[in-house]
């Protein structure tokens, strides 16, 4: 089992990690959005379509699910979450 290390991210919150990933756990739970689309996906799910600018459902109807898919940090648990949504406004993936 790696040893977890003590860390302070770039605002001064102290954090324990044992992986290489710098993300700060206290910011990325600040970042989390209160509701929306954004705050029913996962942290590295939500971080994947912020990267590609999708912070809407009408954006993200512009992309396939396999597009989505193929994004660094989107699970196939993601899917069913972001259809969920997307059946509240009557949208869908590209074909």
């Amino acid at each position: 089992m790696k040893s977890r290390t003590l860390r302070i991210c770039s605002k001064g919150h102290k954090y324990y990690k044992s992986s290489n990933c710098l993300t700060c756990p206290i910011c990325e739970k600040e970042q989390k959005p209160k509701d929306g689309f954004l705050s029913k996906v996962s942290a590295p799910a939500r971080r994947a379509l912020e990267r590609e600018g999708i912070t809407t459902l009408k954006k993200l109807s512009k992309y396939s699910e396999k597009e989505i898919l193929n994004l660094h940090g989107i699970g196939p648990t993601a899917i069913p979450k972001l259809k969920s949504e997307f059946e509240k406004v009557v949208l869908n993936f590209k074909n």
